[in-house]
């Protein structure tokens, strides 16, 4: 992918994590996560990469179980189960005091056109039901291999912003049922080998205020889970429809997904949801979220402002939700 590592490690020492795209080396942020940010490098030699960085490892020995995990999940998703994914390289800097080392998970750059969330706005409803049945069909790729035995198992994070339309024509604004997609959330590589969680989840509570990690570490099983669980996915894929802001189409969004377990997933036997389950869900995941994030608006400004103590992730601006 003809990574320019000097580059990259000279934006690592320089990054500002409160304004990083008025650093040294300029950027532009393509998305965010809760602990990381996605970013282009402006005048990059190759314009068609993404990177994502991840400060939250101490060690090199981190570090490393954290690629071979990430790479194994990017082969089990293309080759195992048959969802596409991006191309991928990795690189990795310890900072200048010594504390942590940064990962950057450096993927192929998708249009941003043809996002998923970036779609639903731009298309008709029939055009976003047919995403829908699309997404789905992709979904059931994964259960089904963890359904055909029992050594590994595979999470994922199926909403709508996570995954890319190939070919996407913007002016045509329509998704073909045999629409092709791309997968890109693979930096938090879920699978289970023989029950084990492959990847050390506990890495990414570092984010948390501190006040909180306790409490969060006795979640984490439980927080995970959800990602093997295909109808908690399926809720949490419809309920995203609220964050877009575009309400009116969850009556057929979850018509569109009751039909297709009744059909085309039957033998998974999942429950019907209801649009009134779906409003809940969201209310009580905005709820938790915008809590989340102004405790870590607060824990960084105690440890920047008073403490005068670096802090080592990004946080994004006021999210409508």
């Amino acid at each position: 992918m003809n990574i320019d590592t000097t580059v990259l490690a000279e934006f690592d020492r320089t990054i500002d994590t409160v304004h990083p795209e008025k650093g040294k080396i300029p950027i532009k942020i393509l998305g965010y996560g809760e602990i990381s940010i996605v970013f282009e490098i402006v005048g990059d030699t190759n314009q068609n990469v993404a990177y994502k960085r991840l400060p939250v490892f101490e060690t090199e020995d981190q570090v490393t179980r954290h690629v071979k995990v990430y790479k194994e999940y990017n082969r089990l998703l293309k080759e195992d189960i048959g969802i596409d994914v991006p191309d991928t390289e990795v690189a990795w800097f310890p900072s200048t005091d010594g504390r942590l080392i940064t990962l950057y998970c450096i993927q192929e750059k998708l249009p941003s056109a043809s996002m998923g969330n970036k779609i639903i706005h731009n298309v008709d409803a029939a055009n976003v039901k047919q995403l829908v049945l699309v997404v789905m069909r992709d979904l059931k790729k994964v259960w089904s291999f963890n359904n055909q035995q029992s050594k590994i198992q595979v999470g994922i994070d199926g909403q709508v912003s996570n995954w890319s339309v190939a070919r996407f024509e913007p002016a045509s604004a329509l998704v073909p049922l045999d629409s092709r997609l791309v997968y890109i959330d693979t930096t938090t590589p879920m699978y289970r080998v023989n029950g084990e969680e492959a990847m050390d989840a506990t890495l990414f509570l570092k984010s948390a205020p501190g006040i909180l990690r306790g409490t969060l570490m006795g979640m984490l099983h439980e927080v995970v889970d959800r990602y093997y669980d295909w109808r908690l996915v399926a809720n949490d894929f419809i309920a995203n429809f609220y964050k877009e802001q575009l309400p009116s189409l969850i009556p057929d969004v979850v018509a569109m997904v009751n039909e297709f377990f009744q059909t085309e997933a039957s033998e998974f036997g999942i429950k019907p949801f209801t649009v009134e389950e779906i409003k809940a869900y969201y209310k009580h995941d905005k709820q938790i979220w915008v809590l989340f994030q102004n405790l870590r608006r607060m824990d960084r400004f105690t440890k920047t402002k008073i403490l005068r103590k670096p802090y080592d992730f990004y946080l994004p601006g006021k999210i409508k939700r």
